[in-house]
């Protein structure tokens, strides 16, 4: 008999039972996410309650902070225990969390891609340096996000004199990726995908646990016609294959083969914007790249740090990541963080961490929620909410630089600029710069020992990490350091010597 494994969304969401491990790929945006077999899964517990009792695992975040992704799965009895990388795209399953109605934890993105890996190996957990010193370390909270989350999933081990933490492997019942083509014995390309992510991690994982692996596609094709370099998930892995002709490369673009590499292309040309805060604190973070540079931008303002180098037209002069997988190109933003025009290569997230990990990154500018007197920052639990790092803490940890982006306080300030100075009319009902942040997310101590450069860049100040503590060295053009800086704080910073006035330049239109 001909192997077949095509089958309907909802003859494929039956092979998911109650209390099983669900491993799961996507970005925000829809990006690669298996939306069809979500939707599939969600209609089968709201018609029949079942699957209950699930753990869900996922190294980044999933979803439209509405009813998609990782929403599809936000129900109570639906999911006992999430494991994620990063929450804010489920408002939802973050509520869900705060009201202890599930198991809440998180684990480093990074991590989390490299566990499938380990766990598809058959190898003892994975063993690193990652995320010691910070809220997923055991002694500082192993990754737990409420009270509900008692188990303990990371371990502290020694070897050689050094620390380590072990995160525990589990099995994995079941697989959701998605790929663009597929035949019927189950062979997956990603050939239209704007990333590889985790998908081979993932099924590796499923498939080795004694599970079950479902794979959603755009098309299907005959067998024998997909090209050997184009299927990165073998039919040997996958048990189901689900057909959606109407999957789209993002929740707002449905096919564009820049995005997926597939060819180059024009970039759309951005009107100029009038200045704001946000591109002056860009300026100056962008004053710290270097030419060859291996670099990687967070969300937030760093978003406005690489639209800088891309209107500079340098995007040559650097060697541009992003942690799903993909090099150079021209990023995109928002909702669509993690897709980018015209890369110049794709490889699989677990690899890009073990770049990472291992020391590759020159440079990062990452935003912040908080940093402290320590030198600490809070990107992970803010206002009592679960938001989760991604990969913020496997590669805020393991840059050789670090700069942190994000304005001094929040929530109602007014700040206006544009004439080469900065006047604050009003200061946000939010402080940013506390005594000791909520969560550790970076740990300013652990850089200091690793020799780690940081800074952290305000529209208003820049601080510099030191073995003696945090020191301030620059302020903008126009601001009283005492009125709007450090009377703001909720510590004081070290100043050797009077802080310097930063570039005019960067506060002009």
């Amino acid at each position: 008999m001909a192997i077949n494994k095509f089958m309907s969304a909802a003859d494929a969401v039956a092979l998911v039972r109650d209390g099983d491990t669900v491993g799961l790929i996507g970005g925000g945006g829809g990006l690669v996410e298996a939306s069809c077999i979500f939707a599939a899964l969600e209609k089968r517990f709201l018609d029949t309650a079942q699957p209950r009792n699930l753990t869900v695992v996922h190294a980044l975040g999933i979803g439209d902070k509405k009813s998609r992704g990782m929403n599809c799965f936000a129900y109570e009895g639906m999911v006992k225990r999430v494991i994620g990388g990063h929450w804010v795209w489920s408002p939802r399953m973050q509520e869900l969390a705060r009201d202890e109605k599930i198991e809440a934890y998180v684990l480093p993105g990074g991590v989390i891609a490299q566990l499938f890996r380990e766990i598809g190996a058959g190898r003892p957990g994975l063993l690193t340096h990652v995320g010691l010193g910070t809220f997923v370390d055991p002694r500082l909270g192993g990754g737990r996000m409420n009270k509900a989350a008692k188990e303990d999933l990371v371990e502290v081990v020694e070897l050689g004199g050094k620390e380590y933490l072990r995160y525990k492997p589990f099995p994995v019942n079941v697989a959701i990726i998605r790929g663009s083509y597929a035949d019927a014995h189950g062979n997956i390309s990603l050939d239209q995908e704007p990333a590889n992510l985790d998908a081979y991690a993932v099924a590796l994982a499923a498939h080795n646990s004694g599970g079950k692996v479902i794979a959603q596609v755009r098309t299907a094709v005959d067998v024998g016609t997909l090209p050997a370099r184009s299927v990165r998930i073998p039919g040997a892995l996958v048990d189901a294959v689900v057909v959606d002709p109407s999957q789209s490369q993002s929740y707002d673009i449905v096919y564009d083969p820049t995005i997926s590499g597939e060819r180059r292309g024009p970039v759309p040309v951005e009107s100029a914007q009038p200045l704001t805060v946000r591109q002056a604190t860009a300026r100056r973070a962008a004053e710290e790249l270097r030419d060859g540079a291996v670099i990687n931008y967070g969300v937030g303002v760093p978003d406005a740090v690489a639209k800088l180098v891309a209107a500079r037209g340098d995007l040559d002069r650097y060697y541009q990541t992003i942690e799903h997988g993909t090099y150079g190109g021209t990023l995109l933003d928002g909702m669509l963080f993690g897709f980018a025009r015209n890369a110049s290569a794709m490889i699989d997230a677990p690899s890009q961490f073990d770049f990472y990990s291992g020391g590759g990154l020159d440079i990062a500018f990452l935003g912040f929620g908080e940093f402290d007197r320590h030198g600490n920052v809070n990107a992970s639990k803010l206002g009592g909410l679960t938001v989760g790092p991604g990969g913020f803490i496997d590669i805020a940890q393991n840059a050789r630089k670090v700069v942190f982006c994000g304005n001094f306080d929040t929530k109602g300030s007014k700040i206006t600029t544009g004439h080469g100075e900065l006047v604050v009319e009003r200061n946000g009902d939010v402080p940013k710069l506390v005594a000791d942040v909520d969560q550790i997310t970076f740990s300013g101590p652990q850089a200091v020992v690793r020799g780690q450069e940081v800074l952290y860049i305000t529209e208003r100040a820049m601080f510099r990490l030191t073995k003696e503590g945090v020191v301030l060295e620059e302020i903008a053009p126009g601001v009283d350091l005492q009125r709007d800086i450090l009377d703001r704080m909720g510590f004081t910073p070290l100043m050797p010597r009077p802080p310097k006035v930063m570039n005019g330049e960067h506060f002009k239109e």
